[in-house]
């Protein structure tokens, strides 16, 4: 393939030169850089194949992705960004772009992913296209979106949601409807995906990640009540 032109946009200026260094060694070089949409916009006539942005947390920044798109139709945007929200995703692809990526992701990764853009492909992470095709991806899905990332399963989440509230093992069974058997298994494996040692750094996660008391009734009959007899953990 030969080499891709691309118009990098982020605020942190650390960042735009680490990643202009980590794209030479794949078929990308970045032509502009600038630390924000308005002034990308303000030199239209720097053309790139590309445009990798990441716009930042203020109001109104998804609008100004669209206009971007408007300025250049032609160029495959791309979001490269730290934070993960359901109502953003949903307005970026309102925006019209080819692909909402994190940074957390490996260099290989992202590399592969805009292979795929510059070939007329759509990317997001695998847990974002689950919900893109379930139709599930709606402005108030921002924590069940966490839950995913951690591969957190809608009973595990629903259980953090207790320990929010200090219930015991016994409390949050009667709660959801099953043994304090399947209430100790499903501990141990949300503990596990989110490197937490006890029910209070759980706790604790949870609430730092968005995942609170909201709709915890409504969701503890949701998928029925589980079979009785697993073995403790």
């Amino acid at each position: 393939m030969s080499t891709q032109t691309v118009i990098l946009i982020d605020a942190n200026k650390l960042f735009r030169e680490g990643l202009s260094r980590l794209l030479l060694d794949v078929p990308f070089r970045v032509a502009a850089e600038y630390a924000s949409v308005e002034e990308a916009m303000t030199n239209p006539s720097v053309e790139a194949d590309l445009v990798l942005v990441d716009p930042g947390e203020e109001a109104g920044a998804l609008s100004k992705i669209a206009a971007l798109r408007q300025q250049r139709p032609t160029a495959p945007l791309v979001i490269l960004t730290g934070g993960l929200d359901a109502r953003r995703l949903t307005q970026a692809l309102e925006a019209g772009v080819a692909g909402y990526l994190m940074k957390d992701m490996s260099a290989d990764a992202l590399a592969q992913s805009l292979r795929l853009v510059m070939m007329g492909e759509k990317v997001f992470p695998t847990h974002l296209a689950e919900l893109l095709v379930s139709g599930q991806v709606q402005p108030h899905a921002a924590t069940e979106i966490t839950a995913l990332r951690k591969g957190l399963s809608q009973r595990e989440t629903q259980i953090l949601r207790c320990l929010i509230d200090g219930d015991s093992n016994k409390i949050i069974a009667s709660g959801l409807g099953i043994t304090e058997a399947t209430v100790k298994v499903h501990l141990k494996s949300l503990l596990r995906k989110i490197n937490a040692v006890n029910r209070t750094q759980a706790a604790i996660w949870a609430m730092n990640n968005g995942i609170g008391q909201a709709d915890g009734a409504q969701a503890a009959n949701s998928d029925g009540p589980e079979t009785a007899g697993v073995a403790s953990a």
